[in-house]
């Protein structure tokens, strides 16, 4: 804890009686906050993203027990609970990609169908943060589908990938490679 721009010890902030519990169960940390009476976030600054991040929370002992036996009571539900979301995610992603290869084919009917479907694929890829996967991606709106198709065209038609290993700046090996990928987008429209 920071006061006056100086750091205090936990006892020195009052917070010494509390106990660590580290990020990673969400069921554990939320129970646990919730029966503590006091309890405080623990961040730590990561210099490379210029962020604080979290590491987890600090928690009254009794409080964690009890939380600990909750979590314990109902381990079988939440675990019965995560697996038909798991299947219910599968599900989703597989819709997301069909969904995604067919507006690509409507857009680019030029575009091989194998191709499309390995564009849809990569793009709605979970967790990756790729157009597919944001709303606009899963809207199929033709903004993100396109981005999409561009970024594929950049990797696997162009020189894009070996100007960057030969360290040209990515703005322009972009604007180097633009006009082959025009090329290609422009064939596939036809």
């Amino acid at each position: 804890m920071l006061e006056f721009h100086a750091p205090l010890c936990l006892d020195c902030a009052d917070l010494g009686h509390l106990v660590y519990l580290p990020r990673g169960d969400a069921a554990l940390t939320r129970r646990a906050r919730e029966a503590s009476s006091l309890w405080a976030v623990v961040v730590r600054h990561n210099r490379r993203r210029t962020r604080y991040e979290r590491q987890g929370i600090l928690v009254e002992e009794a409080a964690l027990v009890r939380a600990e036996a909750a979590c314990l009571a109902d381990a079988d539900a939440r675990a019965r609970r995560r697996a038909r979301d798991a299947v219910r995610r599968s599900a989703e992603d597989i819709r997301v990609a069909a969904a995604l290869a067919t507006e690509i084919r409507r857009l680019f009917p030029g575009c091989p169908p194998e191709r499309a479907v390995g564009i849809a694929a990569h793009a709605s890829a979970r967790g990756s943060g790729r157009v597919g996967r944001t709303a606009a991606g899963r809207a199929l709106d033709e903004g993100a589908v396109t981005a999409a198709v561009r970024a594929s065209v950049r990797h696997l038609d162009t020189e894009y990938d070996a100007l960057l290993m030969s360290r040209v700046p990515r703005r322009q090996a972009r604007t180097r490679v633009a006009p082959a990928i025009e090329a290609v987008l422009g064939a596939w429209r036809r």
